[in-house]
């Protein structure tokens, strides 16, 4: 009786996770980012935030250090039109084949767009093997995303040994 319980919690788990993955990932234009030092002190006009320093995390994904890259959460998602990504990605308003190795990043991540193209190494922390991606999209944090969410196609999944239908696996990643 147990183990049927533990069944149930499971796939309403899954359900979960695979609805909230759905809405997650809305696209927007890049928006101003408030967090940009490079304008002053506040968010920069037509910012919608209710306080006049919103907080910033620091910026992760750089090079150096031998901490292993930023810890994060990988899902898989579908990049190709029709599927439950939602529209094209942000960074060029396209849609992407799921054969090919792309990310979409949470919203402090995905840094205002100026993460778009780029590439980026993702190491699953499950079995060690380490893969590079390029991000085309924004995994909106602001619309159920969370904020340490590094989105990826079934190709990245593969290329890492893992199996997609797991849908949430534990990761680092950083700039490559």
């Amino acid at each position: 009786m147990a183990s049927a319980k533990l069944v149930l919690v499971a796939a309403l788990v899954i359900l979960l996770q695979a609805s909230t993955s759905a809405v997650a990932r809305h696209h927007h234009h890049a928006k101003p980012d408030p967090c940009d030092d490079a304008e002053g002190d506040g968010p920069e006009t037509g910012m919608r935030h209710k306080h006049k320093k919103p907080h910033c995390p620091s910026k992760p994904g750089g090079h150096g250090g031998g901490g292993g890259g930023t810890p994060g959460i990988m899902t898989v998602n579908g990049f190709e039109k029709g599927q439950e990504g939602g529209g094209p990605a942000a960074c060029d308003g396209k849609y992407h084949s799921d054969k090919d190795m792309i990310a979409a990043l949470s919203t402090r991540w995905y840094d205002g767009g100026r993460r778009c193209h780029k590439t980026i190494r993702i190491t699953s922390k499950r079995n060690g093997r380490t893969v590079e991606a390029r991000v085309v999209d924004e995994c909106d944090s602001n619309h159920g995303c969370k904020d340490d969410v590094v989105d990826t196609s079934a190709a990245v999944w593969e290329a890492l040994g893992l199996d997609t239908d797991v849908g949430v696996v534990p990761v680092t990643w950083s700039d490559a």
